[in-house]
């Protein structure tokens, strides 16, 4: 019969938490079955103790019913070397990552979004597993007590394969009788410490696209730089900036055409925005039109980016060229936001 079958031919009572913690992988031929003991194996080390877990256990009742009907089991909070953690067990494997035919099992930080920025807890832990023929317990633990890094990225670890379910089921081995089974575990934070200051830079994968539209009038009497009102793309302010009578090397030939990211007082360094962004310079009738393409990652060192030779500035004021009608043309952004960088 295999493990399946045997729980579900068990039945379900309750379920009570008494304890929680580690995790660990082992193989069935490289267990502790009737009492012999396999060392080291794939870098974990199994041994047997007849002392239970120094920080938590937890005891489930009606055990098949918990492997029939849920994919994940998170115990209670309990601390250890000054942090909660707790017990994160799945009963039929963890899918997420296709185990097939054993018990997962692993070790959480509780709350590891609370780390201050770039803090991480370096801790060795080992798991427990009832013998209840023998009354002792098995410890699974990394080889030299290696330590694990607990931070907001990686808040989780322990092994894929705690234990084979066909294993664990027999009762003969003493892991689950009468339907029951205890867990524990023992954490000891060996350091805390602060990686010091960083970024995420987060890539966005259906960017929105957001389009701005602004009339200019009177260019001919427009002489210093002439800013667009401010307009919203994915959270943060921009505008466009004009100059009409050029800037750079567009001085006194072209006019100069800026994207602006007008939101510093939310962009502290290192954040910084990616953006792929178009002007477009036409009529009110729309018969003639000049664009400029480009992406530039915005931030507070690099505010703005756009063309200083924009268009001569001869096609904006000769009526021959037809970009200024009745003393007016449109000038239209479009903004599409690719990745943003923020400070951890």
């Amino acid at each position: 019969m295999d493990g399946s079958s045997m729980l579900k031919n068990q039945s379900f009572e309750s379920s009570k938490v008494i304890a929680v913690t580690c995790i660990s992988s082992i193989y069935a031929n490289n267990f502790v079955v009737m009492g012999s003991l396999v060392g080291e194996k794939d870098g974990i080390i199994r041994s047997v103790s007849d002392t239970p877990p120094t920080h938590y256990q937890v005891i489930i009742q009606s055990f098949s019913l918990l492997f029939e009907n849920a994919e994940k089991y998170e115990s209670a909070e309990f601390e250890a070397g000054g942090y909660k953690w707790k017990l994160v067990l799945h009963p039929n494997g963890n899918k997420s990552k296709n185990v097939e035919d054993h018990i997962s099992l692993y070790l959480a930080m509780a709350d590891a979004t609370s780390l201050p920025p770039g803090w991480e807890v370096s801790a060795v832990f080992r798991l427990f597993l009832l013998d209840q023929n023998q009354d002792n317990y098995l410890i699974v633990q990394d080889s030299q007590r290696k330590q694990r890094r607990f931070r907001r990225l990686t808040p989780e670890w322990g092994f894929d394969q705690f234990i084979p379910i066909t294993v664990f089921c027999d009762s003969s081995n003493g892991y689950l009788v009468d339907d029951t089974c205890e867990l524990g575990a023992e954490v000891f934070v060996r350091k805390e410490r602060s990686t010091g200051k960083g970024e995420c830079l987060k890539m966005i994968k259906d960017p929105g696209r957001f389009n701005h539209l602004w009339k200019i009038e009177n260019l001919e009497k427009l002489d210093s730089n002439y800013d667009s009102r401010e307009f919203t793309a994915a959270g943060y302010k921009w505008k466009m900036q004009l100059y009409p009578k050029g800037i750079d090397s567009g001085t006194g030939s072209h006019l100069s055409l800026y994207l602006v990211l007008a939101d510093l007082a939310s962009l502290t360094p290192p954040s910084k925005i990616y953006a792929d962004y178009s002007l477009v310079l036409s009529n009110e009738v729309g018969t003639n039109c000049v664009s400029y393409k480009e992406n530039h990652w915005f931030s507070a060192s690099s505010r703005e980016s756009g063309s200083a030779n924009f268009i001569p500035l001869r096609f904006c004021l000769e009526p021959a060229y037809k970009y200024l009608v009745k003393d007016c043309f449109l000038v239209e952004a479009e903004v599409t936001i690719r990745g943003i960088a923020s400070p951890l």
